[in-house]
């Protein structure tokens, strides 16, 4: 394929997770039963919160905004992955890597910044339980996860134009299984450094900030729990909130190493493996970590699934 020299809106070529495998046809198998698995899993969590009653408080529909960041998370990129295995292509247009770039980077951001105020919602649950309804309210909530999709939008709308008005080398080619921007920029014709430097101060912000809420809020947290008289209190407060905090280190141990730790530090194979683990699988955790050490939300699973098998034999007979 011929590319003109410096071509602003020629096609890329992602190189992708399977081209150096052994075996892509089993990894092909992997990631589209994850894909599903987290499509499922993530959609039956907004469901169950939707429908039992008892899931109706401010934590779970802050979860039910996690699962749905996830789903459309994981259909920005792995879709086009797959799809590109079975046809054998590689190829991906300018503007289509504009999009899933900004779809990307709002989603990631979103993210970031919901799991930040989620932990907000466990410091007023277990330091200030009488105060809950009001300081955690409809509105509150509501008001929540506006600025966790605007941060990412913000991030997106900020970062993308820039990124992508870059002039490119000839050969296109991203080693990458998707549009993410360290491996863009390493395209450019231009020095990027002065926009790196940019960008690694606006990521640890993105990151310092939301990371900067969850240490005060579960300092007091466990402030709070140690003054607990009572074990079965302490075991509730710690259940409640490891939950959050597996989920926050995988998130954010992730983003760290791909856009604070040096290029030293960096191969494109450890590129492409911590980018898999927080676009694919993380998705997959998320609801799997919440709903596995969760007794309302297994309580609500077994309550929906004993109502499809009472109506699946009502109608048999």
């Amino acid at each position: 394929m011929e590319w003109g020299n410096h071509s602003m809106y020629a096609d890329f070529v992602l190189l992708g997770l399977f081209s150096d495998n052994r075996f892509p046809w089993l990894l092909f198998a992997l990631i589209l039963l994850v894909f599903i698995i987290s499509i499922a899993s993530n959609t039956i969590m907004i469901i169950l919160i939707h429908m039992d009653s008892r899931l109706h408080t401010p934590m779970y529909y802050l979860l039910s905004q996690l699962s749905l960041m996830d789903i459309l998370y994981i259909s920005t990129i792995v879709p086009k992955m797959l799809v590109d295995q079975i046809l054998g292509q590689r190829a991906i247009s300018f503007a289509g890597c504009t999009a899933q770039h900004f779809l990307y980077l709002t989603l990631a951001g979103a993210e970031f910044f919901l799991l930040g105020l989620m932990s907000y919602d466990r410091y007023v649950a277990i330091c200030n339980p009488l105060r809950y309804p009001v300081l955690m309210s409809r509105k509150v909530c509501m008001l929540i996860v506006l600025a966790a999709w605007l941060g990412g939008s913000i991030d997106g709308f900020l970062l993308t134009p820039v990124t992508m008005q870059f002039p490119f080398c000839a050969s296109r080619e991203i080693n990458h299984f998707f549009c993410e921007v360290p491996a863009l920029l390493k395209l450019s014709c231009t020095d990027t450094s002065t926009y790196e430097t940019a960008m690694y101060v606006c990521c640890i912000l993105m990151l310092l900030i939301p990371f900067s809420v969850i240490s005060a809020s579960y300092t007091r947290i466990l402030i709070t729990v140690y003054r607990m008289s009572e074990a079965e209190g302490r075991r509730k407060a710690v259940a409640t909130c490891s939950s959050h905090m597996v989920v926050v280190s995988l998130f954010y141990g992730a983003a760290m190493y791909t856009y604070v730790l040096p290029h030293s530090y960096h191969t494109p194979d450890k590129d492409k493996a911590v980018s898999a683990f927080y676009t694919i699988l993380t998705p997959l955790l998320n609801p799997l970590i919440y709903s596995l050490r969760n007794k309302d939300v297994t309580g609500a699973l077994q309550k929906a699934l004993g109502r499809c098998l009472s109506s699946g034999r009502v109608s048999t007979f």
